[in-house]
């Protein structure tokens, strides 16, 4: 970790040389991001009630430059209350040292399977005993390792067009007023799913660790990031019990009373549940009131669902591009939650032939919805009418109740796939 300084004269002099050697050889040369770029006002709910700027009033002394996940951490600790400024480097791996070394002692895989195999264990109660006890503590060994937590008045910023995490995890929990942006975050990889025979009909194998929870927190701009699962698909899991060793959670849960966020150009990929808001039926005493979240111009490309799932929040989900592969699994786009308020508007959906658009949308609970001038395929979309026409056991009500106002632009979403293929993601900010 080290802390950018302020640079003498000469430096200086040297600094704009280099750069209008660059400048003459090259073209235009992009500028090293000063994380103190702040959301533009009204560009979506994380725009309201002051808005939010990160760490934009960070001085020298809170601007650091990370190389390693130790170093993140160090750097997100650093001087609790100072606003900061945290630049990334290269790829931080927060589990270089692999799985073996959060292990509990004893803990044996082998016989882990071998103990709670359905046909000796049975699927009607949970598991216990000294394997899974095992399991457990090795698994708050992990989470103990790749647990980040950024402050309030933070800005994490990546650095060119490869800044990434991969194995970690980013906690912005009760915390007001963050940034993160331009960078690749990788879906941890749960090294100690445990299994659930209760799960379901034939059991379930259930993982921890979101990419980036935001729990009951205000003011976060999340832009122009990437989250993928990386070289770790879902496809490239082994199965055991005739299970998906599932070793992933989601991509971006925002949770827990968590309010004003504004989700801007970023990709999410290949991911099955990947992006959560609210995470409980039960939590309307935290909830109800809360979630407000604006989601514009993100790709969402060959994800299962959840993009999102909305409880009780009033979510904007306008200009996104949701691009379904043939070779892709894919349940829905958007899932109506309980007493949730979700307008869908002008968004843009690729889906693969045989493919219906009623799936576009999913019930599951009573919750009136918005959805206007969408298109499927290229064609406009009336995407509640098809979803009631395709499922009749399942009909959504028109008519969420309310009108976005917080919004910059509204692209036609016969632009949106070719504008949002060009510019969401990390590596892309201008």
């Amino acid at each position: 970790m080290t802390r950018r300084t302020r640079p003498t004269a000469a430096a200086a002099l040297a600094a704009a040389a280099c750069a209008l050697l660059a400048l003459t050889a090259t073209g235009p040369a992009q500028a090293a991001p000063s994380g103190r770029d702040v959301l533009p006002p009204r560009d979506g709910w994380a725009s309201a009630a002051g808005g939010t700027t990160g760490g934009a009033r960070a001085d020298a002394a809170h601007t650091y430059t990370v190389t390693t996940w130790d170093g993140l951490r160090a750097a997100l600790a650093d001087d609790p209350g100072a606003p900061r400024i945290v630049k990334v480097e290269g790829t931080l791996n927060a589990t270089a040292d692999g799985c073996a070394s959060f292990a509990a002692d004893g803990y044996d895989f082998a016989r882990y399977l071998a103990d709670y195999d359905p046909a000796v264990w049975g699927r009607d109660r949970p598991v216990s005993g000294a394997q899974e006890d095992l399991r457990a503590v090795s698994q708050r060994s992990q989470a103990a390792a790749i647990t980040a937590y950024v402050p309030s008045d933070t800005t994490l910023i990546g650095v060119g067009a490869h800044a990434g995490i991969t194995g970690g995890s980013l906690q912005i929990e009760n915390a007001d007023n963050v940034v993160l942006r331009n960078v690749t975050v990788e879906s941890p990889l749960d090294c100690f799913p445990q299994w659930d025979p209760t799960d379901g009909a034939t059991g379930a194998w259930n993982s921890e660790y979101d990419s980036v929870v935001v729990t009951g927190s205000t003011h976060v701009w999340l832009d122009h990031n990437t989250f993928t699962d990386g070289a770790h698909p879902d496809s490239s899991l082994p199965s055991y019990y005739g299970e998906v060793y599932q070793r992933h959670d989601g991509e971006l849960d925002i949770v827990r009373g968590a309010d004003l966020v504004t989700a801007s150009w970023n990709v999410f990929a290949d991911h099955d549940k990947t992006l959560m808001i609210g995470n409980s039926d039960g939590a309307g005493a935290t909830d109800r009131g809360k979630l407000r979240v604006t989601l514009h111009h993100n790709l969402f490309r060959d994800v299962t669902e959840r993009a999102p799932r909305v409880r009780f929040g009033k979510v904007d989900a306008y200009n996104n591009h949701y691009l379904v592969g043939p070779e892709s699994a894919y349940a829905y786009s958007l899932g109506i939650g309980i007493e949730s308020r979700l307008v869908a508007e002008k968004n843009a959906f690729t889906l693969p032939a045989g493919t219906g658009a009623g799936r576009v949308l999913k019930k599951w609970k009573e919750a009136p919805v918005t959805a206007a001038g969408n298109r499927v395929n290229g064609r406009p979309a009336d995407l509640i009418a098809l979803h009631n026409a395709e499922f009749p056991d399942e009909q959504l009500t028109s008519g969420a109740g309310w009108t976005p106002t917080l919004r910059t632009r509204v692209d036609d979403p016969r632009a949106v796939p070719g504008l949002v293929g060009h510019r969401a993601g990390a590596g892309r900010l201008r």
